[in-house]
C-alpha cells in the first residue's frame, strides 16, 4: 500500500499491486487494473520510489536478517 495525495490535498492510500501504469500528462494519473484511475500530486518518479518502498518492505522478513529476536 502506498499513501498519495489528491490534487484537492486530501490522501489516499492504494494498493501498489494494483497500479497498471502511472503518467504525467501534465498531472500525474495512477491507472489501476481495475480501471480505476487517481490523479495525484505526486510526480512519476515519486511514485516509483513509493512503490519501490514499499516492495522492499513486503519482501523483508527478519528471518532471513538474524533479526527476529
Amino acid at each position: 500500500m502506498i499513501r498519495v495525495t489528491r490534487l484537492n490535498d486530501t490522501q489516499v492510500v492504494i494498493n501498489a499491486d494494483l497500479i497498471e501504469f502511472v503518467e504525467e500528462i501534465p498531472d500525474t494519473i495512477i491507472s489501476l487494473t481495475n480501471g480505476k484511475k487517481i490523479m495525484v500530486k505526486e510526480n512519476v518518479e515519486e511514485i516509483i520510489e513509493k512503490v519501490a518502498q514499499f516492495r522492499r518492505m513486503s519482501s523483508w522478513h527478519p528471518a532471513e536478517t538474524g533479526q527476529n529476536q
